[in-house]
């Protein structure tokens, strides 16, 4: 029978093999030897009876049916990793906690929230990376994290494949040099020609922006793109244009007294923050419980200035 003939290594193999396209970094990250690799992956298309990487490309890609493939090979992997989390349900969280999160979170709460769980487990390993909410999403689907904490547009839907956890919402705020900018009213077009200093393109308070300027027929003029939450708010403390910034780390930063977050009549903006994770999490589910816990009282909302 196939299924029977089928290992969980040479599936691996397979799916590392894709995620890295190349062999030779598939061997890498597993820690074998490339022909062990190679035949791994000759095992697994023995046992299917198919073709799943085309040879004559390279870096090598999936067949048709390889893709097809691939994708539920992501779905069995999951499924394994879940039973190992179930039956050590029970014991004390260690190992590794693969955790993604936004950028927002690192620079606000992610340091004191890695400490608390240091002490509260310390027998768990939290590898951490940071990116876009869309490449989360992707590097959680692919089986890469364990978990995410993302930020969406309001009212977004998720798969029912995720456990998601809502964990508050992102306030925007406009900030400008105080010192260009009198205690008023102001709107949104009216301050959209001195120009912004943003993050590149794929970041959300980004294209939130983009969309509310769209919709007023007003472009979106860019005079600096650069990352870092601070960087960007000492520059516009620094007379560079206008920046797009989360409430708590405006509030929290070094240039706060040079910068004013503007009353906008027309400008209301917030963002969904999101854990999401597998259903079968195991032993994770208590530090990705106090994990939350201390994300959310963050990312309160702050009272802003109306005038």
């Amino acid at each position: 029978m196939i299924v029977a003939s089928m290992k969980i290594d040479d599936i691996e193999a397979f799916v590392t093999v894709v995620r890295c396209q190349s062999i030779s970094a598939a061997a890498q990250a597993l820690e074998l030897t490339q022909p062990a690799v190679t035949r791994r992956i000759q095992n697994f298309e023995e046992a299917l009876g198919v073709v799943l990487l085309d040879r004559n490309t390279k870096p090598p890609r999936t067949t048709a049916m390889g893709k097809l493939v691939y994708d539920r090979c992501l779905q069995v992997l999951r499924e394994v990793e879940g039973l190992r989390h179930l039956v050590a349900s029970d014991a004390q969280p260690s190992g590794s906690l693969r955790l993604g999160v936004v950028q927002t979170v690192g620079d606000v709460i992610l340091l004191d929230a890695l400490r608390e769980l240091q002490g509260e487990f310390p027998e768990l390993s939290v590898q951490v990376s940071s990116s876009w909410s869309s490449r989360l999403l992707e590097r959680l689907k692919d089986g890469e994290l364990d978990a995410a904490i993302a930020l969406f547009p309001p009212g977004r839907g998720y798969t029912d494949e995720w456990v998601t956890r809502s964990l508050g919402q992102v306030q925007l705020v406009v900030v400008g040099r105080a010192a260009d900018y009198p205690k008023r009213r102001y709107r949104l077009a009216d301050c959209a020609a001195r120009g912004w200093v943003l993050n590149p393109d794929g970041c959300g308070f980004r294209a939130t922006l983009h969309r509310m300027l769209t919709a007023q027929g007003v472009a979106l003029r860019t005079n600096l793109e650069i990352f870092g939450a601070e960087l960007q708010l000492g520059l516009v403390a620094g007379g560079m244009g206008l920046g797009l910034m989360a409430a708590p780390l405006f509030e929290r930063s070094a240039y706060r007294d040079q910068l004013r977050a503007l009353p906008l009549s027309d400008f209301n903006a917030t963002l969904d923050l999101v854990m999401l994770h597998s259903r079968l999490v195991g032993k994770l589910q208590q530090p990705l419980e106090n994990l939350a816990a201390a994300v959310t009282p963050a990312f309160a909302p702050v009272k802003l200035p109306k005038g």
